[in-house]
């Protein structure tokens, strides 16, 4: 099931009206959405091979949560045991082992899924480096929608705990606060369908206290909802789906047809095509979650106005990109230890970022090319920093330039990202720089729908927000009126063809 459906459309209504109908019902409310959020996971076609493969995958996504939820339990029993009270070296054994089993278990079953395949390709690569050549062989086996954003919900919950950041509850009483209760809480926390299959990736910290709470139908609240729905639809519709389909796909699957700006305007339509998927699910999630009551994160702050790197991770993914800060990157180390440390920690977590996203050395290569310009964009400013004695200040034209190296650079990283291979990559690079310079497959409609994607992301904040609170104040027939209008864009402008979201692959 795709947000951008009548389906959805459908399903949402109908869970809304029963949402709000037990808001007073706490275990009655848990169990809807609960049951709701497992029938909508299973609805995801993995082809006509594959018809009820979504309902064992539902079940692993259970398996997990039990696992780490007994654990996360079991670890913070230790501190309360009395041989931890006498023994405390024996008690951080007994806790490190209990986490080790969660982190095992995730990040196996995660591996066994997306790089078993991947690892048996790349075994037979290096047997015929030195003369074993091996038969090509692969494990039929189909991906899990959503499991590399659910392994990390559940892995940070037990970490978490470990952490002493978060207390279990502990099932005393009854309702939500029995065992079945609690662990019904925890499930609806990694289960909830807005976030479910495309994240953004939430803290059990910023999800579990809303939870515990019978939720107020705010107005202002649902309104703002409904315009998060709306501009990510647009976004998905209008910009991504309208630029895969009528540029970017084809030139990517044959670039050796087309010219140095037919190939330009792929990659720059490709970085508006992911951002706007992505963001747009994100903002579509954001406002399904708000009209239930529930505020998820920000995961995009227009990333494409960043003027260093840093800056990009700092609005792009936020979800992702704080994750591996908080999970791997400062564990490893972070920025102590020595600027080298600092270097090296970077690296090794944009290419664990890399590999995150898919089973390809495409993959790994993006991850490198980020990691390498993060550590250089450190090494210069401390550079910088120590020659000036402090953070200089930027000319309003060194930001300009600052801001279109690191966009190019950003897109430069995006053509090993959506390549089908090094071969294809190798191929845009060398069309940008050596194709011809005619334009006879590049239609005005797509030039003009790249001009609307960067103008609209370039446009200040403010103006989004005002537009927002516009919205916010209007009457709800005329709030109704526009949503309207904009259904009768979508169905104008929509394909045939069903584009799946982006980061439903990964």
């Amino acid at each position: 099931m795709s947000f951008v459906s009548l389906h959805y459309a459908i399903f949402f209504t109908a869970i809304f009206a029963a949402f709000w109908a037990l808001r007073r019902q706490h275990v009655a409310r848990t169990v809807l959405i609960v049951v709701a959020s497992a029938w909508f996971y299973t609805r995801f076609d993995y082809g006509p091979a594959h018809p009820r493969i979504g309902w064992l995958y539902l079940g692993i996504l259970f398996c997990s949560a039990a696992i780490d939820f007994a654990l996360s339990q079991a670890i913070h029993a230790v501190d309360a045991s009395p041989r931890a009270v006498s023994e405390p070296a024996w008690g951080e054994r007994r806790r490190k082992r209990l986490l080790l089993i969660s982190v095992v278990y995730n990040l196996g079953v995660l591996a066994w899924f997306k790089y078993t395949n991947f690892g048996i390709d790349t075994a037979r690569q290096v047997l015929g480096m030195v003369g074993v050549h091996v038969a090509p062989r692969t494990l039929a086996m189909v991906l899990p929608i959503g499991i590399s954003f659910f392994t990390f919900e559940t892995m940070s919950y037990t970490i978490d705990v470990y952490r002493r950041e978060l207390v279990p509850p502990q099932g005393r009483g009854a309702g939500l606060r029995s065992w079945g209760g609690a662990f019904l809480e925890y499930l609806l926390f990694i289960s909830f369908f807005p976030h479910l299959v495309a994240g953004p990736i939430i803290r059990p910290k910023d999800m579990l206290p809303q939870l515990r709470k019978d939720p107020e139908l705010d107005e202002d609240r649902a309104s703002e909802g409904m315009f998060l729905i709306a501009t990510g639809l647009l976004k998905k519709v209008v910009i991504a789906d309208y630029l895969a389909l009528n540029h970017v796909d084809r030139v990517f699957d044959r670039p050796e047809w087309f010219s140095a700006p037919e190939t330009l305007a792929a990659v720059y339509g490709y970085a508006l095509q992911i951002y706007c998927d992505f963001s747009g699910y994100t903002d579509i999630a954001l406002g399904s979650a708000l009209l239930l009551g529930i505020v998820l994160p920000k995961n995009f702050d227009s990333p494409y106005k960043s003027r260093s790197l840093q800056e990009f991770w700092h609005r792009w993914h936020i979800s992702l990109s704080s994750w591996l800060r908080d999970y791997l990157y400062i564990p490893l180390g972070g920025s102590r230890g020595g600027p080298w440390k600092t270097y090296r920690n970077l690296m090794i977590t944009m290419l664990l970022g890399g590999l995150w996203h898919g089973a390809s050395w495409n993959f790994v290569v993006w991850g490198a090319l980020h990691g390498a310009a993060l550590a250089a964009t450190r090494m210069w400013q401390r550079r910088r920093e120590s020659a000036a004695g402090n953070t200089p200040q930027d000319s309003p034209a060194m930001d300009v330039l600052k801001g279109l190296l690191t966009f190019h650079y950003v897109c430069l990283a995006w053509i090993f990202f959506r390549a089908d291979g090094f071969a294809r990559a190798r191929m845009m690079l060398r069309q940008i720089f050596l194709g011809g310079l005619h334009a006879s497959n590049l239609s005005r409609g797509v030039v003009l729908v790249i001009a609307l994607g960067f103008v609209t992301h370039l446009v200040p904040d403010r103006a989004f927000d005002r537009a927002r609170r516009w919205f916010v104040t209007l009457p709800a027939p005329a709030q109704g009126a526009l949503m309207f209008l904009v259904a009768l864009v979508l169905k104008r402008v929509a394909s045939t063809q069903v584009v799946p979201f982006v980061y439903f692959q990964f």
